[in-house]
């Protein structure tokens, strides 16, 4: 992980527990190597940080993770940038007629991942939890759940998504000299 080391000696003393964090949350154990690199992936997305991104997508790169697992991870970041907002209005407006409302967004590509059905879900999941949508993660919680995976998956992919969300505001908060 050459370019998210150097990435990670760029952050600043006061992120310390950041920058050991990722180190440990990004070696695969319950989830393989894809669903790591997905995961993170999809979460820088989600947090527009380009040093963050490049570093991550360079890396995944160097350790073959594969073009499928790079265009699911671009894409779970954008279809969630969009549900999230959506889905999280009609949960925090209360109102139920706005739920009763059709959504008609195209989301197509959920259901045509690059790689698979537990995967993607997973990713969306993850940038999800960034989103703060709880319909969102609700939804592909139990989808994940439904396609195989345990919560131990879904716990390790939050902890990516939380330290992933940590890093981008590490790296904004370092001010020019």
């Amino acid at each position: 992980m050459e370019h998210l080391d150097q990435l990670r000696e760029s952050l600043p003393t006061v992120a310390r527990d950041v920058k050991i964090n990722l180190g440990n949350v990004l070696t695969p154990g319950t989830l393989n190597a894809a669903q790591v690199w997905g995961v993170a992936i999809a979460c820088a997305y989600t947090t527009r940080n380009k040093p963050l991104i490049a570093a991550l997508v360079a890396d995944a790169k160097q350790a073959d993770a594969g073009t499928p697992v790079l265009e699911d991870a671009q894409a779970a970041a954008i279809l969630m940038g969009m549900n999230n907002v959506f889905y999280r209005f009609r949960h925090i407006v209360g109102n139920d007629e706005y739920s009763e409302k059709p959504a008609r967004l195209r989301m197509q590509r959920i259901n045509q991942p690059a790689t698979n059905k537990a995967d993607f879900e997973l990713f969306c999941l993850a940038v999800s939890a960034i989103g703060n949508c709880q319909t969102c993660i609700r939804s592909h919680e139990h989808t994940v759940v439904e396609h195989g995976l345990t919560s131990d998956h879904i716990n390790d992919a939050v902890r990516i998504a939380a330290v992933i969300q940590a890093t981008a505001i590490a790296l904004d908060s370092i001010l020019p000299e």
